[in-house]
């Protein structure tokens, strides 16, 4: 930039440098203006695709705004969030025009456009020992059918070992798969525009939850990913190894960094808690690189801000649902007075039962 003489008049002096910004702002790289545009992420706190987009966000740095997609209230099948995501499913990404619904996508999407020195990099560089290791398992763990871990253990807690799921859970879940057909019916009698998508979630819908719902199934898929965590364990042995030294910098997944492998894998596992399936896969002797792994996890403060403990899971869930539905539903002072009172004790007993939760486990 050029100097500007002490001499010059204010207003002069203004003018130049004025007119320097400005042609300093045409040179500005059309990435760096990219970068510069809102995200802003539309998900569900409890949707599995949700939260691992939303660790590595946090884990990168990245300022987003979020806005909570509410799937107990259907608002994901609402004619807004429709026209958003063709599929009507969470999360999906908007970032200057660009709107990116595949979580896949968007996680790919986050590190190809945000790679300045200040943004920690997920994915190493193409063609290096460590980005062939990266996709090797983040491709495995995304391969997970996790819908159907999670709705099969709900309708089946039978096969779960120990649930942070309370049962009302399975009654609840069923009375809106339900409904859904039919509100899916109605929805797209009352947007003939989004007829067909309507009809294709519907179609999904119904593939989907057969299956789910099937438990030799779900036993099945349950006996499949066993041999994943030996994977899993057996390379996180080879990190162990690879850092012999007392008081050395444990490891990651694939290496001493935190990679979108181990946003896949850290949100798998506390799913896989969350569903009671935990002593299942690790703990008692059992996979004890897995167990360790996953106790560095919860310390590490991103995944705390993001996800916490596995208890506050339904809490997060149930709470903001309620006063969205007091919100809508109240048809008076009173009304909504009653409704508080009864949200405050729910939540009062949720508090009681989830301490009784912490202090079992």
């Amino acid at each position: 930039m050029a100097t500007v003489s002490s001499n010059e008049a204010p207003d002069e002096r203004e003018m130049l440098l004025e007119k320097e910004e400005g042609l300093e702002a045409l040179a500005e790289p059309e990435s760096t203006k990219k970068k510069e545009c809102k995200l802003v992420l539309y998900h569900w706190t409890q949707s599995f695709n949700s939260q691992k987009v939303r660790l590595a966000i946090a884990e990168k740095g990245l300022k987003c705004e979020e806005y909570d997609v509410s799937l107990p209230l259907s608002e994901h099948n609402e004619p807004w969030f429709m026209r958003l995501s063709p599929t009507g499913e969470v999360p999906v990404l908007v970032h200057d025009d660009q709107i990116i619904c595949e979580p896949t996508q968007i996680l790919d999407y986050l590190e190809q456009t945000f790679q300045d020195e200040k943004t920690p990099r997920l994915i190493p560089e193409v063609g290096s020992t460590y980005y062939h290791r990266v996709q090797h398992y983040r491709e495995l763990l995304d391969s997970l059918p996790m819908d159907a871990y999670t709705h099969g253990c709900i309708l089946h807690p039978e096969i779960t070992v120990d649930s942070h799921i309370p049962a009302y859970a399975t009654t609840r879940i069923r009375a809106q798969i339900g409904s859904m057909e039919s509100e899916l019916k109605k929805l797209a009698e009352d947007n003939p525009e989004l007829k067909d998508a309507y009809i294709a979630k519907q179609r999904r819908l119904k593939t989907k939850l057969f299956d789910h719902d099937n438990v030799k199934f779900l036993k099945k898929i349950l006996d499949e990913l066993e041999n994943v965590m030996d994977q899993v364990e057996t390379e996180l042995q080879r990190r162990a190894e690879e850092t012999p030294e007392e008081g050395s910098q444990q490891a990651w997944l694939c290496g001493e960094f935190f990679s979108m492998a181990d946003v896949s894998l850290a949100v798998t596992l506390h799913r896989l808690k969350f569903l009671g399936l935990s002593r299942r896969y690790w703990g008692n002797g059992a996979r004890v690189n897995l167990e360790t792994y996953y106790e560095r996890v919860l310390d590490r403060p991103t995944f705390r801000r993001v996800l916490g403990h596995v208890n506050n899971i339904l809490i997060s869930a149930v709470l903001p649902t309620a006063f969205r539905v007091a919100k809508k539903r109240a048809p008076s002072f009173i009304g909504m007075t009653v409704l508080i009172g009864m949200l405050g004790g729910a939540t009062y007993f949720a508090f009681h039962y989830f301490k009784r939760r912490l202090l079992v486990s």
